[in-house]
């Protein structure tokens, strides 16, 4: 299954349905896009005493040190805020059993996404990345970004290659070590993966990124990765290799769900610990009411 430039492109339609613009998203995390995602990033303005509920992020330590009482920076909204796409196209994405490949989804996620931004006056960028290939769109503005964005989510040659993840590194160590070395600070960065390979270099690269920008971490996994189907012996295969799948093995069922869990809580806690935004989508999940939900978002008839 692969994505459609015209599917893509008609997303636009429900860009209005998704305002990404000041106070909107509330997802996971005590923040809101632009406003109390707290202008990191965003041109400098003053510096007034700390008050509660003020980001810590946001603390002018050299006049704090100076007076000995916190102080806090104060920005003024930045217009074209850079909006980065960083979009997993590696092999265990090209999977689900009901609805669409995770890959599907997280490039319908993208391509919606960058069309509210362009309709907020953002400047739109994006990093898509394999296990071998990685295509960059430098942040700019206008239709023309999210066009070149949606033609390299088109291009990438994972939609063309063969997909085995046997014998293949699976760490995001280094396509994140990449997005710190584009990512403009306080640019607002969408991240459309399944994390697998979340090792501990690749945590380190996400606290640094929440340090200086906003991340939204959208969570992409199938059904049948949360938990075994109903009790039966299942034939799978990759296209190479068969195996048997006993799923009547209660302890096998009990050991799978937690490792699934497992990952999920890791995520959830690692947002939670550098203010990140998270939410999760399953592949057969209706897109737009999904991001609505999932960003706090109120439904919006278009």
């Amino acid at each position: 299954m692969r994505i459609d430039s015209a599917d893509l492109i008609a997303l636009r339609r429900q860009a209005a349905a998704l305002p990404l613009r000041a106070g909107s998203i509330r997802a996971q995390r005590a923040g809101q896009y632009r406003s109390a995602f707290k202008g990191r990033g965003m041109e400098f303005d003053e510096v007034r005493l700390y008050q509660p509920g003020d980001d810590v992020r946001s603390l002018d330590w050299r006049v704090t040190a100076r007076t000995g009482k916190p102080h806090t920076k104060l920005f003024k909204e930045e217009r074209e805020r850079p909006v980065l796409f960083w979009v997993d196209l590696r092999a265990p994405m090209f999977f689900a059993t009901r609805g669409v490949f995770k890959s599907v989804l997280a490039s319908r996620a993208a391509a919606l996404l960058a069309w509210s931004a362009l309709a907020h006056g953002d400047q739109v960028g994006g990093l898509l990345f394999s296990e071998e290939v990685h295509h960059e769109c430098r942040p700019s503005r206008g239709q023309r970004a999210v066009l070149a964005l949606i033609r390299r989510l088109l291009d990438h040659p994972s939609w063309q290659q063969k997909q085995s993840a046997r014998g293949v590194d699976l760490s995001l160590q280094r396509p994140l070590a990449r997005l710190r070395q584009v990512a403009k600070p306080g640019s607002l960065i969408f991240l459309l993966s399944d994390f697998r390979g979340l090792d501990q270099a690749a945590q380190q690269h996400l606290a640094n990124l929440a340090t200086h920008n906003d991340l939204v971490l959208i969570n992409l996994y199938d059904h049948l990765e949360s938990q075994l189907p109903q009790a039966g012996v299942y034939r799978l295969s990759d296209g190479e290799r068969e195996l048997s799948l006993n799923s009547a093995d209660l302890e096998l069922r009990q050991s799978y769900q937690q490792h699934f869990i497992e990952r999920r809580t890791l995520l959830e806690k690692m947002s939670a610990r550098h203010g990140c935004s998270q939410l999760s989508l399953a592949t057969d999940a209706t897109l737009l009411s999904a991001l609505q939900t999932g960003l706090g978002l109120a439904p919006r008839r278009l």
